[in-house]
């Protein structure tokens, strides 16, 4: 049994806000959601700038439940903008107002990653513990100040695992349940796999997303330790950008996007309206190193082939009105030297002669990297083109670089609706470890 698979409800948290058509409208307009840390102090660092959720309480799209006032009360950030996120997909999909709704055939499967550190209270706890006169950790000093300090309950938001429990608990999903943590295609892989088990028939219903924070110090002083993020302090909000023959690293985001899967079946029998379909899920390993990416972007390739191919998509002959069957590719585009000029290379083996004419561009530009959220969030933009017929742009790309020769819809919106719309996207998410991993999502056709 092979069923075809539609998205029936999408939710975002991101730096542009949480409302879907309010951040794809800010998204089209190439706004920034990049500024200053607000979180914690990061003047010292060497970047000390990220794409922040400001103004969030969960609050705002989760009422207490009766039977279960506390259950949330300790959430940390990573689990609070996934249950955000997942509300109003629940709420887009209508399934509260299903009164066939069964949570065994309802499963999750997120990219979420490790919960916010208590970095304060961590950090005092160890000075506390320290012995200066024996430079090492003294045991019981440690233990004491630990057991004055640390909230368990707090502590234990730091597993990954901790919001896969939240979203379980709260929508009543008792079907296959998985979390990956395949760095940044997180989230790409965990909707790819939400999508092979609706199609074998073991679920009718997913959870599918990713959420995640690292704006945090040990998250930032990670990654400025690999030089990998940008460190254009005095402009962080043109500091993201991807293709740039300038660009000088990514920009930290974060955020949580969560669509609802279900089966083409399940969703008309109840009535739902069908988004758009996912189509083709691919997925491969570099096998090369833990952070560069295969510098012939093999990999890369065979992700974009294989979901094409499982799409029914042969994305080197152009359809009968002569466009390319892809009409948008939603770049994994990070900005940094590396990821760009290999993804562009990717894009060119997969389409041969026709890459020039593919749309490709990257809404990091606008909203930095959401890391294990990254992937979600995308493919729902992918979905918004579709259904708009609007292509975001790939902001502050004003230097071309000779080795990103393609078309990445350089800093202004594209409105294809003259030209016969979007209706095949693909949206691509490559991690470090060399995790590839492609989604194809077409318009929903009855």
């Amino acid at each position: 049994m092979s069923r075809r698979v539609v998205i029936t409800g999408m939710g975002w948290v991101t730096p542009l806000g949480s409302d879907v058509s309010s951040v794809w409208s800010r998204l089209v307009a190439g706004q920034s959601g990049i500024g200053p840390i607000t979180r914690f102090d990061a003047s010292t660092f060497a970047t000390d700038f990220a794409g922040e959720v400001r103004d969030f309480r969960l609050a705002d799209f989760l009422e207490p439940s009766a039977d279960r006032p506390d259950h949330h009360r300790h959430a940390g950030l990573n689990s609070q903008f996934a249950l955000a996120a997942a509300a109003q997909a629940w709420r887009q999909a209508a399934l509260g107002r299903w009164p066939g709704f069964d949570g065994t055939r309802m499963g999750i499967y997120l990219g979420a990653g490790e919960g916010s550190l208590d970095f304060e209270r961590f950090a005092s706890t160890h000075l506390d513990g320290w012995d200066p006169a024996r430079r090492a950790v003294d045991d019981g000093a440690w233990a004491s100040a630990a057991r004055g300090r640390l909230v368990a309950a707090v502590e234990m938001e730091q597993e990954p695992n901790t919001t896969l429990s939240h979203l379980a608990a709260e929508f009543g999903c008792r079907g296959p349940s998985f979390n990956c943590m395949t760095a940044c295609a997180a989230s790409t892989q965990a909707i790819g796999e939400a999508f092979e088990i609706i199609r074998r028939g073991d679920a009718d219903l997913m959870f599918a997303g990713g959420s995640h924070t690292m704006i945090h110090p040990l998250g930032m002083t990670g990654f400025i330790r690999l030089t990998a993020m940008s460190t254009r302090r005095d402009t962080p909000t043109t500091a993201a950008r991807p293709f740039d023959s300038t660009r000088d690293g990514f920009v930290m985001g974060e955020g949580a996007g969560m669509l609802v899967l279900e089966s083409l079946e399940n969703a008309l029998a109840r009535g739902a309206e069908p988004l758009a379909e996912i189509a083709g899920f691919g997925s491969s390993a570099d096998a090369f190193r833990i952070t560069d990416i295969h510098s012939e972007a093999k990999g890369a390739q065979a992700a974009m082939s294989q979901a094409c191919r499982q799409a029914g998509i042969d994305p080197r002959e152009p359809g009968e009105d002569g466009r390319p069957r892809v009409h948008y590719v939603s770049a994994h585009g990070t900005g940094t030297q590396e990821n760009d000029r290999i993804e562009t290379r990717a894009v060119k083996g997969v389409f041969g002669a026709l890459a020039p004419r593919v749309p490709f561009s990257s809404v990091k530009s606008m909203i930095g990297h959401l890391i294990q959220a990254a992937g979600a969030v995308e493919l729902m933009t992918c979905v918004q083109a579709i259904r708009t017929g609007i292509i975001p742009p790939t902001m502050n790309l004003h230097t071309p670089d000779p080795e990103c020769d393609l078309d990445y819809v350089p800093n202004a919106a594209r409105d294809l609706r003259t030209q016969g719309g979007v209706d095949v996207c693909l949206s691509n998410s490559f991690g470090f470890g060399g995790q590839n991993n492609t989604l194809c999502v077409r318009r929903y056709i009855a």
